[in-house]
């Protein structure tokens, strides 16, 4: 009962500074860090600070806050791609500004590059789990939809060609995204894939597309045999 003294109980094992955005931050990075499978209730609660039965109360089990930590991590990419592709930049300019947000979410500064989360995580884990498959398949629709406005609107605008197929675009858009998050993880060097997204943009846009390359060298061609006197 209620008698207006401070005898007001928190829940159970849970930190006085609890802060549920940031234990949900916490948790996906541990689970980014380890995989799903790979990711102990002990790596948990050593990430956020906060014990089985507080991680319980807040989230559910392990696999619910799993789940939460993807919905969160396709809501805030969602969220820095329509600022991206919002306003009134060029399609280029907005297109590259979608990339080098999501390079700088793989290559987290000097830490081994990290790749995408929702990729590099759901995708082991989809083939026998169809709520994680569910929420994959929804955040890359997601994403899809977001590029297949911007085209709509830069062929509104005669940024493109009047018969570019927006929907194809956004694909191909999506395309290169995945690829900068498969290969961040396998290696590629931050620049490397900074100019694949270059030349993407360039082919998506209808510009044309700046190659590096040196030319092969011509092979010689054998002298004649002299004539004999």
């Amino acid at each position: 009962m209620h008698d207006g003294t401070k005898n007001d109980k928190r829940a159970r094992g849970r930190p006085r500074n609890y802060d549920p955005d940031q234990a949900l931050s916490d948790a996906r990075d541990a689970f980014w860090q380890g995989g799903y499978a790979g990711t102990s209730l002990d790596a948990l609660s050593e990430a956020t600070g906060m014990n089985r039965p507080s991680l319980y109360g807040a989230f559910g089990d392990k696999h619910a806050l799993y789940l939460s930590s993807l919905d969160r991590y396709i809501e805030y990419g969602l969220q820095g791609m329509e600022a991206a592709l919002g306003g009134e930049r060029p399609l280029g300019s907005a297109l590259m500004a979608v990339y080098d947000g999501a390079l700088a979410i793989y290559f987290p500064g000097s830490d081994t590059p990290r790749g995408c989360f929702l990729i590099g995580t759901a995708l082991a884990e989809s083939r026998a789990d169809e709520e994680v498959r569910d929420k994959l398949a929804a955040g890359l629709n997601i994403f899809d939809a977001a590029f297949e406005r911007r085209f709509e609107r830069a062929r509104a605008q005669g940024e493109i060609d009047a018969s570019a197929n927006p929907a194809v675009l956004a694909k191909i858009a999506s395309a290169i995204l995945h690829t900068l998050a498969v290969r961040s993880r396998a290696g590629d060097s931050r620049a490397s894939l900074r100019a694949t997204a270059k030349a993407g943009v360039a082919m998506m846009c209808g510009t044309p597309t700046e190659v590096s390359a040196k030319p092969e060298a011509k092979p010689e061609t054998p002298a004649a045999p002299r004539k004999r006197k």
